[in-house]
């Protein structure tokens, strides 16, 4: 009966629209009322306990790093050096458009943060090119999914938290796999430009690759100083993004002088919004963690997969499976505390590294946010790019498919990202 409240509950809140955090902790706290077995006031030690980690602390600096990033016109400087890098190749803005994710990527760790600022400057660059809308919002919405699979990602750092896995570790297997993505993507819009005649963006210079890189040099160096910071043992995660909130401050204040206090007050206080709503997703979902724990759902359901089949291959394209639909569904932090009490056992008894399934999920949950009805990123894009969502939707799904080639790729070839953190850690 506790089970039925619990999932029933969450389950037609959602339905009924109500916020995800609001679904989670009046759900959790129907089904203690209805168990009777502890008392009531435990929902709020275990939301207090939920948020009490210090990796935790790096949530609202690596997004207030990224806000900044995108205030203070250090993403157009990042545009301007991937379009003559790259610029050149057939599709020319379509390999731009995935090459300044990579980069963007080392600095913001947000697919959203990644849609809304570069996906701005990108979309507005194709259009005026000539490009297709369809195009160039199905590509810009596939290249922001690398944001949080390349370091630093706040969907990783969250994972790490949950599963108890070394966030170190998680940056360096996320690093691999996003350049695999950002190839497969670069081979799709290769494809487009033979079918459909796309130009080249730019000729090949040396000098302006040279001019371009000297101008965003000190971009550039934000992800070094976030990723070499961590791995080298500089920083734990929490220290790298302040240090990274404190360098993005230097570049816009005092080197490039475009970030104003106005802007600056703006900024932070998105960010405070942003934090709040995150941490009030995890404070609710781990009260719902903590009921999947002590009525052994993970166990129940670990047992019913291997009653379906003991084949790990199977067992690991069911999970997949259904880390691809709740994607859909739900958004990524609420899937990612809901999901990994329930699957991560499961797939270590299978003889998956945490780190490897850390890199997995979040993979195939950043691509639910390609998919309606919630498409988050959709709903960015079409915001930015004035398309219809339908439209952006239909668009964007072609694009869906070098993306899931990649993730069973990683599903399925460990090696891919745990040869990294295999080389640097163990």
């Amino acid at each position: 009966m506790t089970l039925l409240v619990l999932f029933g509950g969450l389950l037609l809140m959602l339905v009924m629209g109500f916020p995800v955090m609001v679904a989670l902790g009046a759900s959790s706290l129907a089904a203690i009322l209805v168990d009777g077995s502890v008392p009531d006031f435990i929902v709020l030690h275990r939301m207090v306990g939920g948020m009490d980690s210090f990796p935790l602390l790096s949530i609202p600096f690596f997004v207030l790093a990224g806000a900044l990033m995108n205030s203070a016109g250090i993403t157009s400087r990042i545009f301007d050096f991937a379009r003559a890098l790259v610029g050149w190749m057939p599709g020319g803005l379509g390999h731009v458009n995935v090459g300044a994710s990579v980069i963007f990527a080392g600095m913001s760790g947000a697919a959203v943060a990644d849609a809304g600022g570069l996906g701005a400057i990108e979309i507005k660059a194709m259009r005026r090119a000539g490009y297709d809308p369809g195009f160039s919002v199905g590509i810009t919405a596939a290249s922001s999914t690398i944001g949080p699979i390349i370091p630093p990602s706040l969907p990783l750092v969250i994972y790490g938290v949950m599963a108890s896995a070394s966030i170190g570790q998680l940056f360096a297997a996320g690093l691999v796999p996003g350049l695999l993505m950002a190839l497969s993507l670069m081979l799709m819009v290769a494809w487009y430009a033979v079918r459909y005649q796309y130009p080249r963006d730019v000729g090949f210079a040396l000098s302006w690759i040279a001019f371009t890189f000297r101008r965003a040099f000190l971009s550039l160096l934000t992800p070094v100083i976030i990723v070499g910071g961590i791995v080298l043992g500089i920083f734990t995660a929490t220290e790298a993004a302040i240090a990274a909130v404190i360098y993005a401050m230097l570049l816009g204040a005092v080197v490039y002088r475009t970030l104003t206090f106005k802007r600056l007050l703006a900024v932070t206080m998105e960010t405070i919004e942003t934090t709040g709503i995150i941490m009030m997703i995890i404070a609710a979902s781990s009260i719902f963690s903590w009921l999947l724990t002590s009525h052994h759902v993970a166990e129940n359901f670990a047992n019913w997969m291997l009653a379906v089949t003991s084949n790990p291959t199977i067992i690991l394209l069911l999970m997949t499976l259904i880390l691809f639909v709740v994607g859909c569904f739900m958004e990524t932090i609420a899937a990612i505390t809901i999901l990994v009490p329930i699957l991560l056992p499961i797939a270590v008894n299978l003889g998956v590294d945490p780190v490897q399934f850390g890199i997995v999920m979040v993979l195939n949950l950043m691509i639910g946010l390609l998919t309606p009805p919630v498409g988050l990123v959709l709903y960015v894009l079409s915001q930015v790019s004035k398309v219809p969502f339908e439209r952006c939707a239909s668009a964007t799904l072609p694009f869906l498919i070098p993306l899931l080639v990649v993730l069973m790729l990683v599903t399925f070839v460990p090696s891919i990202s745990l040869w990294l953190p295999t080389l640097i850690y163990r």
